[in-house]
């Protein structure tokens, strides 16, 4: 009769060991210890830009007679297709805004749904997620603390990204809704993310969902702002959080409730998520598996074509990408070159040993199609790794295929994915800038990059082979870096050398600079001797799944 009676410290104790949250705190501790570095580095260098362009704006606009001009430029449909309708464009902060909230937010947006994604369905989809919750862990535990880790993201990159505006002086108002703003976005993508997860079984789909999404959102936002009549946008921007987000218009209006919205789809999404994930199997999805054929293609059994297939999807998106930039740098450049003061530091940055403003903007439209080049070739070749990662590249090589033929297929992919990306990005922006410049000139200054692109490709490789496992994380550390230093060195009073020292850096700055073949061979040397050293020693090495 006792043993039936259950005291409430017995059926509080029988709750916390059956309960769908058991395990939670564990499941924060465990996400956290093995995502520090990419939380760290994501925060760090999303934060770190808003003091970097900050200073760049001073000094490009000093006056408050060049600020008013550049408001005149960012007034117009094809900034505010990409970056948003201008608010107080003829302030300090309003420029920051413009300059770099979109770049942020969309940022932090891939980032959360990145992060979703790893912590869900790719643990899932490896096996770990049936490992953990095979001991004491409640049904939700773990999702729930990966929601929560990832939403911690924002929040804290919001919170830098503030206390970074109120350190230069910015108005405190705005301050706080800029940080607020782009954690807002970032908290959206975490519960859409979240949704993804339970629609797709595996970790591509989940990714690629995602993606579109943000895609998705910022091309209805894009087309909102088209269509606006110059202070307030369509009422399409309402079915966009990045809209949403946009619409808090810092350093403007400074409008708080559309965070609000933002914040509801954050927990609805997350709270969708849980539900669905209490009625479906594990490892399934609500969307159903396209079924293959029973046999792969000649084009599919060959190590170059599967590497393609793999990265079809996030070719063409770096593609469309290519296409949208180079569209919008040809369309600006006339107009940013007449809203530069030529006697401030950051044009005489631009210029180098030109003496045109225009060529000078130009060369630095043609080191962004490089950036974003170098962007997706590290993307790309990161695709590799992932693949050993989850054990798929064990069975390729169980055949007649060799490592060094598995691994040059994503090689040649991200290579000339990267090349295709310079030449398409580079002769839009030269075809469409109204005469400043010819198609081929901005292609063969885009190309100028590629060599740079190839030096980053052959980091990755050298540290896949001797530091695989912090391959990735250390490669986009190095990308960063040179990112920050070619776009800024000068405005940080670095040496020509320093700036040099950087892949990006040493490439001259084509139109505006004079041709230099040897910096290009000195990459292009570098590049393949990483390349022979880290090829080789992966063929050494175990692999991650032996």
């Amino acid at each position: 009769m006792v043993g039936a009676v259950q005291t409430p410290r017995g059926r509080a104790r029988s709750l916390t060991g059956s309960g769908t949250m058991t395990g939670f705190l564990l499941s924060v501790r465990f996400i956290l210890r093995r995502n520090w570095l990419q939380l760290a580095l994501w925060a760090a260098v999303l934060a770190v830009m808003i003091p970097v362009v900050y200073d760049s704006q001073q000094q490009a606009f000093p006056t408050q007679a060049a600020r008013d001009a550049y408001a005149q430029v960012a007034n117009t449909p094809a900034v505010a297709a990409m970056t948003g309708l201008p608010y107080a464009a003829g302030s300090l902060g309003g420029i920051l805004v413009i300059k770099i909230w979109m770049t942020l937010a969309v940022a932090l947006s891939f980032a959360s749904v990145f992060l979703v994604t790893r912590n869900g369905r790719a643990d899932e989809e490896t096996g770990r997620s049936e490992l953990l919750k095979s001991s004491v862990m409640g049904r939700h535990a773990y999702s729930a603390a990966n929601y929560v880790v990832a939403g911690a993201l924002s929040i804290v990159s919001g919170l830098l990204i503030s206390l970074l505006c109120l350190s230069v002086r910015l108005p405190t108002a705005g301050s706080l809704l800029m940080g607020a703003s782009i954690a807002g976005t970032g908290l959206a993508f975490v519960g859409l993310a979240a949704v993804c997860g339970q629609l797709s079984s595996t970790s591509r789909g989940t990714n690629s969902l995602g993606v579109g999404l943000i895609a998705l959102f910022y091309f209805i936002r894009a087309g909102a702002d088209l269509q606006s009549n110059g202070v307030d946008p369509a009422a399409l921007s309402w079915f966009s959080p990045i809209g949403w987000a946009q619409n808090m218009r810092p350093f403007g209006q400074d409008t708080w409730w559309p965070l609000l919205a933002l914040l509801a789809l954050a927990v609805g999404g997350c709270v969708m998520a849980l539900r669905i994930e209490t009625n479906r199997d594990l490892g399934m999805g609500l969307l159903p598996e396209r079924r293959g054929p029973a046999r792969a293609s000649a084009f599919l059994r060959e190590p170059v074509g599967l590497a393609l297939r793999l990265q079809r999807g996030s070719l063409l998106g770096w593609l469309v990408g290519a296409v949208v930039a180079g569209a919008f740098f040809g369309g600006v450049a006339q107009a940013m070159t007449n809203a530069l003061d030529p006697s401030n530091a950051l044009a005489k940055s631009f210029v180098g040993s030109s003496s045109s403003m225009l060529d000078g903007v130009l060369g630095i439209f043609a080191l962004v199609n490089g950036l974003l080049a170098g962007a997706f070739a590290v993307q790309s070749l990161s695709t590799a790794r992932s693949e050993e990662e989850a054990g798929r590249l064990e069975a390729q090589l169980a055949g007649a295929l060799s490592r060094y033929t598995w691994l040059g297929a994503h090689v040649l992919v991200a290579a000339a994915g990267s090349g295709l990306m310079l030449l398409i990005g580079g002769y839009l922006a030269g075809a469409s800038s109204n005469g400043a410049a010819t198609g081929s000139a901005m292609a063969g200054a885009s190309l100028a990059y590629w060599p740079a692109v190839l030096l980053m490709m052959g980091v990755l490789l050298f540290l896949n082979g001797f530091l695989p496992r912090f391959s990735v994380s250390l490669t986009w550390a190095v990308y960063g870096i040179s990112v920050l230093v070619s776009m800024f060195g000068a405005l940080f009073s670095l040496s020509e050398a320093a700036i040099a020292a950087t892949p990006f850096g040493a490439v001259p700055r084509l139109p505006a600079e004079n041709f230099m073949l040897l910096p290009l061979l000195v990459l292009s040397v570098l590049a393949v001797a990483l390349a022979i050293l880290g090829v080789w020693q992966f063929r050494r090495r175990d692999l991650a799944s032996e």
